[in-house]
């Protein structure tokens, strides 16, 4: 459903790697596995290949439009989102915060050079709908993106494009 208003601009929104916030989430998991301790019921511990990624939301009025990705060389990149209840300096992250769909996109080591990246239309579509519908209430949303099949952060830029509206 569209809402209402006329498009006044186009904002382009960068997803940034929150190094800080992974290398805390790394410790915990290091911590743990020094203490012998077990992790917290639910709770949701980075995994190698992952890292923490965030959105600033300047705008609180946005519609999604579409996602720009590019990935150098091969590899899969899912993304998810987290909810808007998890506090990174206060709590732990917890399973049932990640939301879905998640998004993945992804280029086959067979592929030709240049070849476009693959990925699920529909589910990017909802996942890009349901930024934008967080954005209404949050000045920051946090991801977690996992890097597979020799995918690399350094190889990947990914920003959402989304019109502002007027009231």
């Amino acid at each position: 459903m569209e809402e209402k208003g006329a498009v006044s601009g186009i904002m382009i929104l960068e997803f940034e790697e929150d190094v800080a916030l992974t290398e805390k989430m790394r410790m915990r998991v290091s911590s743990l596995q020094c203490s012998g301790q077990k992790r917290q019921d639910g709770e949701r511990l980075l995994l190698p290949h992952e890292a923490v990624y965030r959105l600033d939301f300047q705008r609180q009025d946005l519609s999604f439009r579409h996602w720009n990705v590019s990935l150098g060389g091969c590899g899969r990149v899912t993304i998810t989102g987290i909810s808007q209840h998890w506090t990174p300096d206060l709590t732990h992250l917890m399973a049932r915060q990640l939301l879905e769909p998640v998004g993945t996109f992804w280029r086959g080591a067979d592929d030709p050079d240049g070849c476009e990246l693959k990925w699920l239309e529909a589910d990017m579509q909802e996942f890009g709908e349901r930024i934008a519908e967080l954005a209404k209430v949050r000045k920051v949303m946090y991801f977690l993106f996992a890097f597979k099949d020799g995918a690399e952060a350094a190889k990947l830029r990914c920003s959402v494009l989304a019109f502002i509206r007027s009231a």
